[in-house]
This record gives structure tokens, C-alpha cells and sequence, in this order.
């Protein structure tokens, strides 16, 4: 989840950082130089090193490190405010706020009390040698699949691509419930809800309850996102919110007691900036909630960063995807673009609910009271789906008919940096028809 929260101070500008850094080096320097006494000879009848300005940045820097690690080791993504968004550095997930030391960070593991699996894995990490990523051939699958009481799976690129099922995954799943496993549903989508999903899910022949339990199985970013409003918005009277986003993002809302207003087409009114600010804003407007918006204009954009000026306005994105696979190889522009055009007009930082923010996956968890260690998260991107699927300590899974690659996997293996090493699942599949197999064997 997005910390969103301008008191951070990764919400400070490059000068003030500059300037707050160069302070700190400055000061450094300048006790090292001013030291009382002469320094004495080395053993090797060398002068003795002196923390010059670089020594100085390096020990900043691995302290500042060491903070962060410390005051919560995982924390980073464990709750709704601190998570996916953290995007300091512009990585895909910065949310990984650990940085690049990779032995703190296997310690750090180690320490959290996340599990033999988890601290071992780190370990791995931190030596170079971890043997993630293999092939799930069907005795591993066979071996998995006894150890395992729940499935998670992610939708697009991975159930079906636009309208169309990938082959042999609705036979998959047919399996996997008549083997008893109890399988989720976890999708960034927003254009559907719970409801659409189930029924979506049974006519591509994935099955599913149906009736009032229909969606029980599913957890969207416009369900989960619903769930948070409520949370921080609760004791307020009428609430009401800006949504760009489509009817379901809206239906979610609505559902749980928050108004909504915003959705459909908006176009410019007026002739020029003066009079597109001239238009009137709603009352009472207390989030502005950014979705999957097929008519996300520059008014909308406009009204967002108005209704955001005003005191104790929310700014909330159901994901940070940025592109949706469709059927071919085609794909077209996810809603993380249209989050980042409000963080930028506004200034601000999204509270994210999506993966790989963890709230997402503690809204599931309550209702389903789900045991880490026997779960599989099975998704097709690695900077939602199995980064999730670690940050948890989910077994993980990466289909290869949706967005990410062996080629990206293999990029990330071989990183220096943690943040990137931490998207690398334990197995990968060409698509999840290839679990038939073991299911049938």
C-alpha cells in the first residue's frame, strides 16, 4: 500500500535531500579533520586512513539502511499506508524498501520469525545461490499440491486474456476443486465487481458459487478498496468521493455507505484554464479515488487536484499497473498511468490498495484465515503477483501467458539490487494448464 503521506520524508524534494545530505557529509568531514591529536603511523609505517567525504556518504548511507531495516524489517509492505507505493527510486517495486544490502537484509529476514522457508530463502539471497525459479514439472506440481491447502490465482494474463480463457485453465481449476484445494481470485482490475467477476468466472467455465454467495471467491481492488474507505472514512458524516473509475468502482463504493461522484465522461468546460476552474465542485468530497477510467479526461484531472487541495482529502489508487494484457499479445494503458498523472498534478502520493500492497492480501486472509505457509499465489507479473506472493510468505508461481518473462526473471536473479531479487518465484509455468498433469496423474 502506498504510504501517501507527505510527512515522509521521501516526500522531500532532490534540493531539500541535497542539501540535508550535504549537511550531514559536511559535518563529518569536518569533525574527521578537526580530530584532537595527530594520527600515529600504521603498522605498515602508512599514514593512517581519514574518513574522507566518500568513506563519510558510505556510512550514511548503509546507517540510513540499517534504520529502516530495523524499525520493521518487512514492515514495509504489512499494512494499508506503507506499502506498494513507497516507490522511492523509481523501481517497479521500490516498495521493497530495503535497498541493495543484501546480507542486512537476509539478517533482517532471518530475525522476523517469518519461517525456516523465508529466512533460508533470504539466506540464499544474500549468498548469490538461490534455486528459485525451476520448472514445475508434474512430480514438483504433484509434491506442491499435497502441501498446499489454497490457491490464489491472479485473472488476467493468467485465467483468461480479455474475453477469451487460456487454454486448458479452465480444466485446471476444475481439478483443483474436485481435489478439494480452495481457490481466490486477487485481481488489480476495478472494471468489474465481485458479482461481474463470479459470473465472468463461471462462463468461461472456471466454475464458482453462484447465487448470494456469488464472488465470495474474489478479491478485486474495487471490493478491497471499498473496504478501505470504510476504514478511514468511518465516523464521517455522508461521505462522498471523486472517482475516476467506471459503475463497478462506484457499485463497490456505494455499497459500503460512500457516495459517489465523477464517473461517466467529463468534458472541458469553457474556453480556457480560468473558466475550467470556475467550475463547481461537489460538497463534502473526502477521497478521490483513481481506478480504471475509460474516460479520463483533463477536466477529471483537473477537478481531481481541486478536490485534493482541500484539508484531509484522500488520494487512493486501486493499482499501479501499467499496462492490462489482452488477447494476442496486445495490451493497452493500465490505471497506474492514470495515478501517476494525479500524484504528479497534485503532488501527492496514492494510498495503494492493489497488489503488491499487503492490504490486499489481509483483506482475503480475514475471510478466508488462511495459513501463509500452505498457499500458493499463482499470477503473471512479477512486480504485483510474486512480489506479493513473498512479501506474505506465499508459495509463488509465475504463468508465462501474461505479462512477465524468464528474460525478466533472469534480469532480476541476477540484480544487485534486493528490492529487484525479491521478484523471482520459487516455480514458473507455461500456463497453468501445465498443473492437468500431476492433477490427473
Amino acid at each position: 500500500m502506498s504510504s501517501g503521506l507527505t510527512s515522509c520524508p521521501g516526500s522531500r524534494t532532490p534540493l531539500q535531500r541535497f542539501r540535508s545530505e550535504r549537511s550531514t557529509l559536511n559535518a563529518g568531514w569536518l569533525a574527521a579533520s578537526q580530530s584532537s591529536g595527530p594520527a600515529g603511523p600504521a603498522a605498515n609505517g602508512r599514514p593512517p586512513l581519514r574518513a574522507g567525504p566518500r568513506r563519510l556518504a558510505l556510512s550514511v548511507r548503509s546507517q540510513r539502511r540499517r534504520e529502516r531495516i530495523g524499525a520493521g524489517s518487512f514492515q514495509w509492505a504489512a499494512r494499508a499506508r506503507r506499502g506498494a507505493n513507497e516507490r522511492a527510486g523509481g523501481g517497479a517495486s521500490a516498495a521493497a524498501a530495503g535497498g541493495c544490502e543484501e546480507r542486512l537484509v537476509a539478517a533482517a529476514a532471518a530475525a522476523t520469525g517469518c519461517g525456516r522457508r523465508r529466512a533460508a530463502m533470504a539466506a540464499a539471497e544474500a549468498g548469490g545461490d538461490d534455486g528459485r525459479c525451476v520448472r514445475l514439472s508434474a512430480e514438483r506440481a504433484q509434491a506442491l499440491l499435497a502441501d498446499v491447502d489454497t490457491l490464489l490465482f491472479d485473472c488476467d494474463g493468467v485465467l483468461w486474456r480479455g474475453e477469451t480463457a487460456v487454454p486448458g485453465a479452465p480444466e485446471a481449476l476444475t481439478a483443483l476443486r474436485a481435489r478439494g484445494k480452495r481457490l481466490g481470485f486477487i485481481t488489480n482490475n476495478s472494471s468489474k465487481t465481485r458479482q461481474a467477476y463470479a459470473e465472468k468466472l463461471r462462463r468461461l467455465g472456471f466454475g464458482g458459487p453462484a447465487g448470494p454467495g456469488a464472488g465470495a471467491e474474489v478479491f478485486g481492488t474495487a471490493y478491497c478498496t471499498a473496504l478501505y474507505l470504510r476504514q478511514r472514512l468511518a465516523g464521517a458524516p455522508a461521505p462522498k468521493a471523486y472517482v475516476l473509475g467506471g459503475e463497478a468502482l462506484a457499485a463497490e463504493l456505494e455499497a459500503v455507505g460512500v457516495a459517489c461522484v465523477g464517473v461517466g465522461p467529463e468534458p472541458l468546460q469553457g474556453e480556457g484554464p480560468r473558466s475550467w476552474l470556475d467550475a463547481p465542485l461537489e460538497p463534502d468530497v473526502r477521497a478521490v479515488v483513481v481506478g480504471f477510467d475509460p474516460h479520463f479526461s483533463y477536466m477529471k484531472l483537473i477537478k481531481a487536484v481541486r478536490y485534493l487541495q482541500q484539508p484531509g482529502c484522500l488520494l487512493v489508487g486501486t493499482n499501479m499497473d501499467n499496462r492490462l494484457p489482452l488477447e494476442n499479445g496486445r495490451f493497452i494503458a493500465g490505471t497506474g498511468c492514470l495515478v501517476r498523472a494525479v500524484e504528479m498534478a497534485a503532488q501527492r502520493q496514492a494510498d495503494i490498495i492493489g497488489k503488491p500492497s499487503r492490504f490486499i492480501f489481509d483483506c482475503v486472509s480475514q475471510e478466508y484465515g488462511i495459513n501463509p505457509e500452505r498457499t500458493v499465489m499463482v499470477g503473471d507479473r512479477l512486480d504485483t503477483d510474486i512480489l506479493l506472493g513473498v512479501t506474505c510468505g506465499l508459495r509463488t508461481i509465475l504463468t508465462l501467458t501474461g505479462v512477465s518473462t524468464l528474460r525478466d526473471v533472469k534480469s532480476n536473479q541476477e540484480s544487485d539490487c534486493m528490492s529487484k531479487k525479491k521478484m523471482v518465484p520459487d516455480f514458473y509455468v507455461d500456463s497453468i494448464a501445465d498443473l492437468l498433469p500431476a492433477l490427473q496423474g
